[in-house]
């Protein structure tokens, strides 16, 4: 039981960092060279939820401006929210889905201690 208790706090912990690189790049979505980051969840060996965050280096839509008499070539992020805005709606699924699955347990250990105290 109690191990069941630290994998979906682990589960819960990743969707956090998630939720965090996701905010992240929305709220960059306007910066000119950003470049997304990607939380990949994996199974830890122990049961838990282990995340790596990877960098996306592609590239974003290029463009020319004059800046001081001169023509710069810039980046736009890469940021794509057409992306971003459904993986943030099944990451918070998720949390919530997790958050019950806490809540389920931590109920049945209750009442598990209740019958043996």
């Amino acid at each position: 039981m109690i191990s069941a208790l630290n994998g979906t706090i682990s589960a819960l912990r990743a969707f956090v960092t998630k939720l965090g690189v996701t905010a992240d790049n929305i709220a960059n979505v306007n910066t000119d060279g950003f470049k997304r980051n990607r939380a990949i969840l994996h199974a830890d060996h122990n049961g838990g939820v282990r995340v790596e965050i990877k960098r996306d280096d592609s590239p974003g839509f290029r463009y020319d401006v004059i800046e001081n008499n001169k023509k710069v070539d810039k980046e736009t992020s890469n940021v794509d929210l057409t992306e971003e805005i459904p993986n943030l709606m099944v990451t918070k699924r998720a949390y919530q889905a997790n958050l019950k699955s806490l809540e389920a347990q931590d109920e049945m250990l209750g009442s598990l201690l209740d019958t043996v105290g």
